[in-house]
């Protein structure tokens, strides 16, 4: 079989990556860009402009051309995955109208379409109502309408940074059913737009459904590279375009979880824990199951909003001293904070962290809470604190999986920026009780969505194939028995009861202090 290569395009919140990917899943060539996240007009806003990301794709694609001369002419297929739930306005004439609104985003909508009687009874039937409502005021395109009613006027597609980029690669504006993962009307049970008028996720998001995209499955072509996109990127006219999915979706495809008796957790800005299933369930009720990347199948995945957020708030308001003398000694921050992971025995000496830093549909009025402490508690045992407090969030995350699906979850892939520290996963072990494990790569979403082109180009006829040539674990962790139990027990007996001992207080703080707002 002559060699044919994958492009892999791996836009996230903070850089862009070109990779590329051989059929046994070796990481031959990479460009990477960082940009600033966002900019921030007002409190609580995160916007981008879409060029940002556009012209970054560029660059790194020219970059790797230039590097990988012989190969990038063998690459026959290019695969785009993205960050999740950051929406683009174009006009008739395909022009950007806004910045992109980011996920990271905390505005809220005052004026919302109302919903039926029936409907509305039914939401408070089901303990939904306050979710719905909370749901519908986060919607962006809901913001736009009421404080810039010309831009909506005017907005003639509203898409996905995985659209957009399709858009400008090819010309057309389609997109995977994996991608669509943002406040939009999406039908996820039947991967579709909901096909009645009537539904109620047309009030829920307000967004009409000519302004939506054309979607097809993942692995389906979507187009040709054009003569423009080439001049632009490097990439070869002609070259097909494969429907990808998301960031998660292809991390959890490329770190091998195909059923629901393994996971995949990305320890990322927002961490998550994610299975694969045939069945369509909801880890948390209205909480949908994506589309996966493998047809047919779906991801319950259960979110932790500002999960490894949370390590670069610990940097940036008590770590000065230890990114001082990380810089003198040439290491990242990360490194010597994961350090001193092990000098603090598990538990942290009895210093807990819930890490509820942003209100959830189920728990809107939830606040982070940090419990136990003393005079033996440095940084230290906050920074462990919290890695082990991400972990326990983690893990009820994973009980809601196992409880909706009826298997154990008896092994667990690891990946994101905490992946990289052997000491993180070993805590993770531990405290999951679950052998943990990780693939020779850091850029699993990349090679995820390899995968996908590779099966598209027919160089496998299976993702189970694909993954048996591609995916090679490198290490695995599996859990000390005695710090096991300790976790058991405070996971049991402490963590899972100090939400429900402080839900009213927070109920007061937010009425006296009238913070968050909903």
């Amino acid at each position: 079989m002559s060699d044919k290569y994958v492009l892999t395009i791996d836009c996230g919140t903070q850089s862009i990556r070109a990779l590329i990917f051989d059929k046994n899943g070796t990481l031959l060539c990479k460009k990477k860009r960082e940009f600033e996240p966002y900019f921030s007009n007002y409190p609580g806003f995160a916007e981008q402009n879409p060029e940002v990301y556009w012209d970054n794709l560029c660059i790194v694609c020219k970059e790797l051309k230039e590097d990988c001369k012989e190969i990038w002419q063998k690459v026959e297929g290019v695969v785009v995955t993205t960050l999740r739930d950051t929406c683009i306005n174009l006009d008739k004439e395909n022009n950007v109208l806004r910045p992109a609104i980011l996920w990271l985003d905390q505005r809220i909508a005052d004026n919302v379409a109302e919903f039926s009687n029936i409907e509305n009874l039914a939401f408070r039937a089901i303990g939904m109502k306050q979710a719905i409502d909370i749901s519908q005021k986060k919607g962006k395109a809901y913001w736009i309408k009421q404080h810039q009613p010309e831009i909506w006027e005017k907005t003639d597609k509203y898409i996905l940074i995985s659209a957009y980029f399709h858009f400008k690669l090819t010309g057309k504006i389609v997109d995977s059913i994996a991608n669509q993962i943002a406040h939009i009307p999406f039908d996820y049970k039947n991967k579709c737009w909901p096909k009645s008028n009537t539904s109620y996720r047309w009030t829920l998001f307000g967004i009409e459904r000519e302004k939506l995209p054309l979607l097809v499955n993942p692995g389906e072509i979507i187009g040709q590279i054009t003569k423009e996109a080439s001049e632009l990127t490097g990439i070869r006219q002609g070259t097909i375009l494969i429907a990808g999915a998301s960031d998660k979706g292809c991390e959890t495809l490329g770190n091998g979880c195909l059923d629901t008796g393994s996971a995949s957790i990305s320890f990322g800005t927002t961490a998550t824990v994610q299975t694969t299933s045939k069945k369509y369930f909801e880890p948390i009720k209205f909480m949908p199951a994506y589309p996966s990347a493998v047809q047919g199948h779906y991801n319950p995945e259960v979110e932790i909003f500002r999960g490894y957020w949370m390590i670069s708030w610990f940097k940036s308001e008590f770590s000065m001293r230890e990114m001082k003398e990380a810089l003198g000694k040439g290491i990242s921050p990360e490194s010597l904070l994961n350090e001193r992971l092990d000098e603090i025995p598990p538990g942290a000496h009895g210093l807990i962290l819930q890490p509820y830093w942003g209100p959830g549909l189920k728990m809107p009025d939830a606040k982070g809470a940090i419990i136990g402490f003393g005079d033996v508690h440095t940084r230290a045992h906050i920074y462990r604190a919290i890695i082990e407090g991400i972990n326990y969030a983690l893990l009820e995350g994973i009980e809601k999986i196992e409880k909706k699906s009826g298997e154990k979850i008896v092994e667990i892939a690891v990946c994101g920026g905490g992946s990289q520290s052997d000491t993180i996963c070993q805590i993770t072990a531990d405290m999951l009780n679950r052998k943990i494990y990780k693939g020779q790569t850091y850029e699993i979403s990349g090679l995820g969505a390899s995968i996908i082109g590779y099966v598209a180009l027919g160089v496998y006829s299976s993702y189970e194939e694909a993954i048996k040539h591609m995916f090679k674990r490198t290490k695995e962790f599996t859990p000390n028995v005695s710090n096991a139990e300790i976790y058991r027990k405070l996971y049991k007996k402490i963590y899972t009861k100090i939400y429900p001992s402080l839900k009213n207080l927070y109920k007061d703080i937010k009425e006296i202090t009238g913070y968050p707002k909903h």
